[in-house]
């Protein structure tokens, strides 16, 4: 079993749905009241699908990515996706932003740049995520946890990432009970 200290976060299934829980929390706790959750893909989508349940309110999914080189593990250019997905309408009023972490900060500070620049309909903006590192230069308007040593955390949907198709029967009789 894996342990966590100051340079590695290990969050299991349990403990990272009772974080999105908690963050939920928090934000009700605020007062403030949103129109729509917008999720930042990949980390973002299962917090925001759990908070789009629990506020009963739209849930809007912009994909953006930089953790690409080194199986993932190291931060490059930043890609924001043209078009945000939503079933109906259009991105507006108040909007709670959400990712899983802030880690340097580019994400959440140039998609807050991209929403004012081409979402007009968007009155108010403010962003919530699980973690957030020291070494960020942005600080969301509400999180979880603050990390002062700025761990590499790792999140139990990571098993994920090495398993391809032809491992799945392997993988899935792994984890049958004798």
């Amino acid at each position: 079993m894996n342990v966590s200290n100051e340079k590695h976060l290990w969050v299991s299934w349990d403990e990272y749905h009772t974080a999105i829980a908690e963050l939920a929390r928090i934000v009700h706790d605020s007062g403030w009241e949103f129109d729509q959750v917008l999720c930042l893909a990949r980390g973002g989508l299962r917090p925001g699908d759990i908070f789009s349940r629990i506020f009963d309110v739209p849930l809007a999914i912009l994909s953006t990515s930089s953790y690409r080189e080194e199986a993932g593990t190291v931060q490059g250019k930043l890609d924001i996706a043209k078009h945000i997905t939503m079933t109906k309408g259009s991105l507006g009023g108040k909007v709670l932003l959400i990712d899983d972490l802030v880690d340097s900060g580019v994400t959440l500070q140039n998609v807050q740049n991209h929403l004012k620049e081409n979402f007009p309909a968007v009155s108010e903006v403010r962003s919530a995520v699980i973690w957030c590192k020291a070494c960020s230069a942005v600080r969301p308007d509400y999180f979880l946890q603050y990390l002062p040593h700025n761990p590499w955390i790792h999140q139990p949907f990571e098993e994920f990432d090495g398993l391809r198709p032809h491992q799945l029967a392997a993988w899935l009789k792994k984890g049958e009970v004798n």
